[in-house]
């Protein structure tokens, strides 16, 4: 058998972790450029994530296990994190570090890959190098350092966040996606550009299901908190001219309005409601932020609760897009007309390159092996 032979069709396991769908945003656009770029490699992705989402956003084939090795951080909503839970959670998790790694290790072997990628559970990375696997971690955050930042220098916390490190670090590379939290103790770190499904302006489409003229002058605000339940009340939006909001069909709850209209009800995928609106309203996370700035839309963020990578996707923002904060006071009593005229009446930034797709996704290939 020739070494060509061996290295054909090539077994990838993806890790994405079930914390919110923006870690599906964010690996899903490069899993797609890595199939067409190596058309042989196989894919296995584990995850908490329900697979007809995961299939929404991944445009290859694969294989699909229903499999947790992350949790992030316990959440109450998606603007706010349970500290007391979360840091709990993590002391219980690894109360038994040594046991989940040899489960991991067995529950690695039986699948037989070649490679793992995470994105970004540090528990398969910890097993495949036990393994001597090749892993690989990608990602704009990590979950020692998030976790640091809500426990602060509790003592009992500290031996924790060690392992996460020891974890993060024994992978091969650390793919850091623009923008991204600093991470100066990670050695093995490696930055590509901006992750962003790409998708088509479905504008007079989505007018025409709403009953309005192609060329009218409604202009179309999405409002979306990500994947992580959360009860938003939006009775209390404010009544626009011209405006049309669209929304999750859970939070309109019977709420009779004629300027809102559920996302679900399109029949449009949520990355081309976004292409082909003027405004999304949201939190600040890696998912939409950089989709928004990748198709030219502004954006109205409630910032979260202190949330530790909001900075640095803020930060960004403001410098290649357009945005403005809305502070939670206002995001409750729906008292946000000012800030939402003024963003619309703003000229369309110019688009972001997603230009991270294909980095990953080369640098992959060529760190496996998939190109020989």
């Amino acid at each position: 058998m020739t070494e060509s032979t061996v290295r054909r069709g090539r077994h990838l396991l993806v890790y994405i972790s079930g914390h919110g769908y923006g870690h599906v945003a964010q690996i899903a656009p490069v899993l797609n450029q890595l199939r067409l770029l190596s058309p042989t490699i196989r894919l296995t992705i584990c995850s908490a994530v329900p697979e007809a989402f995961l299939r929404s956003r991944i445009a290859v084939s694969f294989s699909y296990i229903r499999h947790v090795a992350d949790f992030g951080m316990l959440m109450q909503s998606a603007l706010e994190v349970d500290t007391h839970a979360s840091v709990q959670a993590y002391l219980d998790f690894h109360a038994d570090w040594e046991a989940k790694i040899v489960q991991e290790v067995a529950w690695i072997k039986a699948l037989e890959p070649d490679a793992i990628l995470s994105n970004v559970a540090y528990l398969p990375l910890a097993a495949a190098s036990q393994l001597g696997l090749p892993a690989f971690a990608m990602c704009s955050l990590n979950w020692a350092d998030v976790l640091q930042h809500y426990a602060g220098d509790r003592p009992d916390i500290q031996g924790v966040l060690q392992q996460i490190r020891a974890a993060y670090a024994g992978s091969q590379y650390f793919l850091r996606t623009t923008p991204s939290m600093p991470m100066p103790w990670l050695t093995q770190s490696h930055e590509c550009g901006p992750v962003a499904d790409l998708a088509s302006n479905q504008r007079s489409r989505l007018l025409a299901q709403l009953g309005k003229p192609s060329q009218s002058q409604q202009r179309l605000v999405l409002v979306s908190m990500g994947g992580i339940s959360t009860d938003i009340h939006p009775e209390h939006f404010p009544v626009l001219e011209h405006v049309q909001w669209l929304l999750p069909q859970h939070w309109l709850n019977g709420i009779q309005r004629a300027d809102f209209h559920a996302t679900e009800s399109l029949g449009e995928s949520f990355s081309d409601i976004l292409a082909s609106c003027d405004l999304v309203l949201t939190k600040p996370g890696y998912g939409t932020f950089v989709e928004a700035a990748c198709h030219g839309i502004p954006v109205l963020y409630v910032e979260r609760d202190g949330w530790p990578e909001q900075d640095c996707l803020i930060t960004w923002l403001q410098e290649y897009g357009v945005c403005r904060r809305l502070v939670p006071q206002a995001w409750i009593s729906g008292e946000f007309s000012a800030e939402v005229l003024a963003l619309l009446a703003l000229p369309k930034p110019s688009p972001v390159q997603a230009s991270g797709n294909r980095e990953a996704a080369r640098f992959l290939i060529a760190s496996i092996g998939l190109d020989h």
